[in-house]
């Protein structure tokens, strides 16, 4: 893979912050070559689910939620992608069929209109990538 964007999915951009090693040597290898040109994508619809998850007790956090995120956000070569109305419009009409699940339908949306190929282990994302619809990389 060249020196394409790399949007990370929620749960990645989670696994990579806190070492998980759900988050394997090969997919941790790609992402830090990303670090030096900034290729590293993060949409504030992944801040909102992260929050949700802590908020719900499904994800503990070694410190505030807000403080994690912002440190999160500051990692080397992390940039946030802002939620714009083209990708708000754009995550209700994508092609082809895609379930409901309006934070994946903006992450779908952000990585379709930036070009960046979405990193994830979402067999659902996956699969519509396969289809042709978005450019994924399976971690």
């Amino acid at each position: 893979m060249t020196a394409r964007t790399l949007l990370l999915d929620t749960h990645v951009w989670v696994w990579l912050m806190l070492g998980d090693p759900r988050l394997g040597a090969p997919a941790r290898k790609l992402l830090e070559a990303a670090v030096p040109g900034g290729r590293l994508l993060v949409s504030v619809i992944s801040v909102w689910e992260v929050a949700m998850l802590e908020a719900n007790g499904r994800l503990r956090l070694a410190s505030d939620c807000a403080n994690w995120v912002g440190e999160a956000l500051s990692a080397p070569g992390v940039r946030l992608a802002e939620l714009n109305p083209e990708i708000a419009v754009a995550g209700t009409r994508l092609p082809g069929k895609f379930h409901g699940d309006p934070a994946d339908r903006i992450l779908v949306a952000t990585a379709r209109e930036t070009g960046a190929n979405l990193v994830t282990a979402d067999r659902a994302i996956l699969d519509y990538g396969r289809r042709g619809h978005l450019r994924v990389v399976k971690v």
